[in-house]
């Protein structure tokens, strides 16, 4: 098999195991010898490259602001920033290049243009880089911690005190590969917090990040015992969830400021609150 169709002994193997390969109308095995005269009957299966960009436009990304440079568009929730290994859904790099939007060439080919991710789970803004040298100038701004990322997140309860600082390293959860944690050998992660309004349910903070780790939020809060409303996966009460209407965790990116790469200036772009967080946060209010 490996010689007739160039595929390598492991791809072959693969093919056997999977029943894809007859000897004569029978399954063959993989050790099975293939006589002369015998009919070798072979299914190979086109095989898809999770980490190809297919173009797709997605209902719901909305540009805030295009030019030479950048584009900052506000995602939606339900939507990957790049194509990864295990994801089918839509995502970001895709919708912009069906839209027609050519992005830097800088980055990972599934994620060129890219210099901050939002989760899946997490809607808002972020910024995406069409040139070569706004990619340079703005990966290594986040690299200096000179992006002012700003998310709004209801948590559960009451912040004690409403006010401070999370500075504890995150790493990769030992017992579930798919969450984070706080783990003395983790890398450092700070996030600074504030309470906008509390409620008899939960509060609405405005949070500042001062590393970008994944989940950062979502942990930290966690580990302080207020986890994200909505936030499952990170211990949220499921009962206050669906009292709510909460599918996901709230949590929202609302705004993004940076020096623009081209003009030298300060700029700052912002995003409102998707109908389903908007919704939440007024039956919280109105709990009171």
């Amino acid at each position: 098999m490996a010689q007739m169709f160039g595929l390598s002994r492991t791809r072959a193997a693969d093919l056997i195991a999977r029943g894809m390969v007859l000897v004569d109308g029978a399954e063959a095995a993989k050790s099975d010898r293939v006589l002369a005269g015998a009919l070798l009957d072979v299914e190979i299966p086109v095989e898809v490259d999770p980490l190809a960009v297919v173009p797709q436009e997605v209902e719901g990304i909305q540009i805030l602001h295009d030019d030479s440079s950048i584009v900052v568009i506000s995602k939606p929730v339900g939507v990957a920033v790049h194509p990864s290994p295990g994801w089918t859904g839509p995502t970001v790099v895709g919708h912009l290049a069906a839209a027609g939007f050519e992005i830097a060439t800088s980055g990972a080919s599934e994620r060129q243009g890219i210099v901050q991710r939002l989760d899946v789970g997490t809607s808002g803004v972020m910024v995406i880089c069409k040139s070569e040298h706004a990619y340079s100038v703005l990966k290594q701004a986040f690299r200096d911690r000179e992006i002012d990322k700003v998310y709004h997140a209801l948590v559960q309860g009451h912040p004690d005190p409403l006010e401070g600082t999370v500075d504890a390293p995150i790493g990769r959860h030992p017992k579930a590969d798919y969450k984070f944690a706080v783990m003395a050998d983790g890398r450092p992660s700070v996030t600074h917090y504030a309470t906008l309004e509390a409620h008899r349910f939960a509060s609405l903070l405005e949070v500042h990040l001062e590393t970008g780790r994944t989940h950062q939020i979502r942990v930290h809060m966690a580990a302080l015992k207020h986890p994200c409303v909505g936030d499952l996966t990170y211990g949220a009460d499921p009962t206050l969830a669906k009292r709510f209407g909460l599918e996901r965790q709230w949590l929202h990116a609302v705004r993004l400021g940076f020096t623009h790469p081209d003009t030298g200036e300060h700029v700052e772009y912002s995003s409102d609150y998707p109908d389903d967080l908007a919704h939440a946060l007024e039956l919280v209010r109105s709990a009171d």
